[in-house]
């Protein structure tokens, strides 16, 4: 099926991010060490939580998926652009581009509905403490995680099926620097109005309907506290604002890139460098540093490093 209707045009062209040769050194030494860190942090998170039995929990079990998921969502696109951006071939195979597009929406849909489940998570823990370890069992989380890889795998398997039948035969080159399936099915030799607006129906109100389902499961969990003790307020909201401000980074670009009517070249380009560079990133540090917990498991698996280090 991959493949079999796209002989007549054989790859695409990424135009990139920019022309201009400085600006390729630029972009190809920020979205290096970008990269790096990603890997590095969010490796750190997965193992930290792996190793470090006071952080065997829903919560935290929940957080290294995020993590995991962090490191491939870049892993699928930075390599390529960073390939490309040093080599000056900035050419991808049909079946490759189509791959990409498959492997994105699984792990966009995933991560949609990871979100979902820390959101149940963090709603268990606040408004029902006192059956958390019931409710959140391990059984549960593990339910959880499979039911977000399986909805995931669902929702690009739609996804492909929009463009399993398409032909491309005219020109070849996406102004970016992965494939996606806005600009992808514009290039097919169809009118392409119908199969935008279903693209748009899939990806742009599921992740519409994700986002405004998440906010509002936040405000219900702090007027619920609110109502029970005004105090407890304030360490709600701190709780959750890492929460909150991830759920905004992930959801912003999707809602924009798929909802919005009128999409602008330069305007693309930053909320993909957003996706794929700065929000991987920022997850793990936003969770991390607003963590005494994390913080605390960190320090101790680094001082056993050294320890060991010294050892050997």
């Amino acid at each position: 099926m991959l493949g079999s209707n796209y002989s007549e045009v054989s790859e695409f062209v990424f135009l990139g991010l920019s022309t201009s040769r400085p600006m390729q050194y630029f972009f190809l030494i920020f979205s290096t060490v970008f990269y790096v860190a990603i890997v590095l942090g969010n490796l750190l998170v997965v193992f930290t939580v792996i190793f470090e039995s006071h952080l065997h929990s829903p919560m935290y079990f929940l957080l290294a998926n995020l993590s995991f998921i962090d490191l491939c969502l870049p892993t699928l696109t930075v390599p390529k652009m960073i390939t490309d951006l040093y080599s000056g071939q900035n050419t991808i195979s049909s079946k490759g581009c189509i791959i990409q597009i498959f492997v994105l929406h699984i792990l966009g849909g995933s991560e949609m509905v990871l979100l979902i489940a820390m959101a149940l998570d963090r709603y268990v823990a606040i408004c029902k403490p006192l059956h958390y370890l019931t409710i959140m069992s391990p059984q549960m989380c593990i339910w959880l995680l499979i039911g977000a890889w399986v909805i995931g795998l669902i929702h690009s398997m739609v996804q492909l099926a929009f463009v399993a039948h398409l032909h491309f035969c005219g020109p070849n080159e996406i102004d970016s620097f992965y494939c996606d399936l806005p600009r992808f099915i514009k290039l097919a030799c169809i009118h392409t109005y119908q199969l935008e607006f279903m693209v748009t129906a899939n990806s742009g109100f599921i992740s519409m309907g994700t986002f405004f389902l998440l906010i509002f499961s936040y405000v219900f969990i702090l007027f619920t506290v609110w109502k029970r003790s005004s105090g407890g307020l304030y360490k709600a909201l701190s709780t959750l604002s890492a929460h909150i401000t991830v759920v905004v980074l992930f959801f912003g670009p999707c809602i924009f890139v798929y909802v919005w009517p009128f999409p602008t070249v330069p305007v693309d380009k930053f909320l993909a460098i957003l996706d794929f560079l700065i929000t991987p990133i920022l997850n793990p540090a936003i969770y991390t540093l607003r963590n005494k917990d994390m913080k605390m498991a960190m320090r101790r698996l680094s001082s056993q490093f050294l320890s060991f280090r010294k050892l050997s």
